[in-house]
């Protein structure tokens, strides 16, 4: 089973960035996707998340600036980044749940400059 990020970078603020995460080892279609991040000194933290039919939720300081979305055919999820924030500069990772298990990727940086 793997979860590999990409996709993260440095930016200025304003700008954007996509991120993507491939799975491989699982069945992708039937999980249940996360996006988390963790900066320095904080604990992780809920982005997105988007059901196996395309239901999506984000936290209220990411709303109507980042969008989830995700590519069965291609056993990838991906997480698109507009109009960021020095706030915004973390580790990012993605998750993958159902019933029984979890993953986690290894974790992409994103760093947002003022």
């Amino acid at each position: 089973v793997q979860l590999v990020e990409s996709g993260g970078g440095l930016v200025q603020a304003g700008g954007s960035l996509r991120l993507s995460c491939a799975a491989s080892g699982f069945v992708f279609g039937s999980y249940y996707m996360n996006w988390y991040r963790q900066a320095p000194g904080k604990q992780r933290e809920l982005v997105a998340g988007i059901t196996s039919v395309g239901i999506t939720n984000y936290a209220d300081s990411v709303k109507g600036r980042f969008t989830i979305s995700r590519d069965n055919a291609k056993n990838t999820a991906y997480l698109q980044m507009n109009s960021l924030k020095p706030e915004d500069t973390a580790v990012y990772y993605c998750k993958a749940t159902n019933s029984w298990y979890v993953y986690w990727g290894q974790g992409t940086q994103v760093t947002v400059s003022s």
